[in-house]
């Protein structure tokens, strides 16, 4: 039986708010972890509350029926403000999104420009370009999404995006002191278990889980909470401004459900000309290899732009049961027509 379905308050059942979501108890875990990259330091424990969460990344068929709707139209489908770009080229400040593009062989990997193309016309419709369509991938996650563009979806499904302390203790699925979101071995038994990358980044891609991009969302197995595509696939994006380390937490008190530092302390200190907050995402992609961004675990953390979208970046969404409770009481409260 799921966690979801052995869910109880007081009052009777648990309230589903949507078919697609599963509940996650709340609770205390380890976040972070001192043994990776210095970002995800220092492991701490956390508190959270329960909530709900997407079982999947918001796929390419959900993602078009709410710009059905609502006409949103996406960061990458607008050209760049030189207000807010100083020094950029001219002919840059075009509409478009960050494209993947394979290097013929090894290249430094210190410079992401080797495999990193910014591509007019680039798109959550056009996900390589011009000449590229979602056509029968509808089950793939929409990728090119910009923070606002998740925010916006989050408001349109009556859903909010999660902090980075929810997302990632969906992510370990009741797992306590593991590296990976299903135990210790990246590939249990010589298994591929996420779509992640197999071979030398960014060149070589031998495809032992049989995709070389995005992939259909919940062919793998889910993990203990029953989600699905938590680690790799696409990255995702949480609430939380990004620093370059956690916070040290006064050795007293657990933070209960914490949310991060300020947006001006999140700014790109290698682009101090440039004012454009960042928000850490989670999660790691069908991008990450053994040899380059091991960042395929929970504890992984990474900072986005809010104003970039690229090929392997996505979202899902949670609702608190604050907000359940008050979408209830509002129906209930409601009198009859």
């Amino acid at each position: 039986m799921s966690i979801a379905r052995k869910a109880r308050r007081s009052g009777g059942a648990r309230v589903r708010p949507k078919p697609e979501m599963i509940y996650v108890t709340g609770g205390e875990f380890t976040m972070g972890s001192d043994h990776h990259y210095v970002e995800e330091k220092p492991a701490h424990r956390v508190k959270v509350d329960g909530f709900w969460i997407d079982k999947t990344p918001v796929t390419n068929a959900e993602f078009k029926r709410f710009i059905k709707e609502t006409g949103h139209v996406t960061f990458a489908e607008i050209a760049p403000d030189p207000k807010d770009y100083p020094g950029a080229l001219p002919h840059m400040l075009r509409a478009g999104s960050l494209v993947f593009k394979k290097s013929q062989g090894p290249v430094d990997l210190t410079n992401w420009s080797n495999w990193w193309n910014f591509t007019f016309g680039a798109d959550w419709r056009h996900p390589h370009g011009p000449g590229s369509s979602i056509k029968d991938i509808d089950d793939h996650p929409a990728v090119h999404i910009a923070y606002r563009d998740a925010e916006a979806y989050a408001k349109w499904a009556g859903k909010e995006l999660p902090s980075e302390a929810e997302w990632e203790f969906a992510a370990c699925g009741g797992l306590e002191g593991k590296e990976f979101a299903w135990g210790d071995e990246l590939e249990p038994g010589g298994k591929c278990v996420a779509n992640t990358w197999q071979g030398e980044f960014p060149w070589q891609n031998l495809m032992k889980d049989g995709y070389e991009g995005t992939s259909p969302v919940g062919i793998y197995l889910p993990n203990g909470y029953g989600l699905h595509d938590m680690i790799g696939n696409v990255w995702e994006w949480t609430t939380d401004w990004y620093a370059s380390s956690h916070q040290q937490q006064k050795s007293c008190c657990m933070p209960v459900n914490p949310r991060g530092p300020r947006a001006e302390d999140s700014y790109d200190p290698c682009q101090p000309q440039i004012k454009i907050p960042r928000k850490v995402i989670k999660g790691g992609s069908h991008l990450c290899a053994p040899n380059y961004c091991r960042r395929y675990r929970p504890a992984a953390r990474h900072a986005e732009p809010i104003d970039t979208s690229t090929c392997h970046l996505g979202f899902r969404c949670i609702k608190r049961e604050r907000t359940v409770s008050d979408d209830v009481s509002a129906k209930t409260s409601q009198p009859s027509a």
